[in-house]
């Protein structure tokens, strides 16, 4: 579950957004939480990690009575969807090849930069310029950060039942021990 930002930032990202938009701060929870949850990080990595998504303008500290609460921003909320949308590898194929086709204008680079690494991040594979393909489909996350972000503006997603030359491709995603429906 590791992103740009590093795995705890993604796991924090979550917990945070998760906790209906706002989490205690300091952070009030207990060390077997943090090691369950954190898996094991300290209480001073947590608040590194937190200092630096706050630098990132990831999350914002509110004030609720005397209490101090961590929330997301809105690019802390896109970020949460960046790392909750990986696609669960199955032990099923549907025989159908998923084709991502975009074009992205240059003004908006930083768009398809997200773009590619959501795309790589999820293991498809390149097949030409602006042209990525999967055997396993985006999950509802992944489809809600390419919306949430305006990239779906510039993409096409497209499910083939045939496709030539897909030996090479059924390799590389270990299909072929995965029967191929008639």
């Amino acid at each position: 579950m590791s992103n740009k930002y590093g795995s705890l930032s993604s796991i924090l990202l979550t917990a945070i957004g998760e906790s209906t938009g706002f989490f205690q701060w300091p952070l009030e929870h207990t060390d077997s939480w943090r090691r369950n949850q954190l898996k094991g990080a300290s209480k001073k990595s947590c608040y590194e990690s937190i200092r630096r998504m706050k630098s990132k303008g990831l999350v914002k500290v509110a004030k609720k009575g005397s209490n101090n609460f961590l929330a997301l921003t809105s690019k802390g909320e896109l970020e949460k969807l960046f790392v909750k949308a990986s696609i669960s590898k199955s032990n099923h194929w549907d025989g159908k090849w998923r084709i991502v086709i975009f074009d992205v204008p240059e003004e908006a680079r930083d768009k398809r930069d997200q773009l590619r690494g959501l795309l790589k991040r999820n293991n498809f594979v390149k097949l030409q310029a602006s042209v990525f393909i999967n055997p396993y489909p985006l999950n509802r996350e992944a489809i809600g950060y390419l919306q949430q972000s305006g990239l779906m503006n510039y993409i096409r997603i497209i499910k083939v039942d045939e496709m030539d030359n897909d030996e090479e491709l059924r390799k590389r995603f270990d299909l072929n021990k995965i029967r191929k429906p008639q």
